[in-house]
């Protein structure tokens, strides 16, 4: 009996020790410089873009008008890897509304870094790669 105890003690210490961290995903505030890119079957053409994040509040410009469109507005984490943003900002209607900054994103953090990328599901993915000054 005792090393049927023995092994389901080891087993409870194991189990609570090993489970991984359930924090949702937070963006450091800061200035961010990187590039967009909407990548096609053909390549893609790539924007230079900043962004500066406060909060769940964010800030962002373009090298190119409405290449991204970024303006102004809020994010918020749903989840480990993903995080949706909503753009505040008035549009008008000559351009593709596919590249407002909104919906929900994958984000991958490592260090300074930050790589945002939704996927269309129709041979194009939109990839915002940003590191922080």
């Amino acid at each position: 009996m005792r090393p049927l105890f023995f092994i389901i003690f080891l087993i409870a210490i194991c189990s609570s020790s090993c489970k991984k961290t359930n924090t949702p995903v937070a963006i450091p505030g800061g200035t961010y410089y990187g590039t967009f890119q909407r990548k096609t079957l053909n390549g893609g053409q790539i924007s230079n873009v900043s962004f500066s994040f406060s909060g769940n509040t964010w800030t962002g410009q373009s090298e190119f008008s409405k290449y991204p469109a970024l303006c102004y507005g809020t994010w918020a984490a749903t989840g480990l890897d993903s995080v949706h943003f909503e753009n505040t900002c008035a549009w008008t209607a000559e351009f593709d509304w596919t590249l407002i900054l909104s919906h929900a994103y994958k984000i991958k953090m490592e260090g300074r870094s930050i790589e945002l990328t939704r996927d269309y599901g129709n041979n194009y993915t939109d990839i915002y790669k940003l590191v922080k000054q």
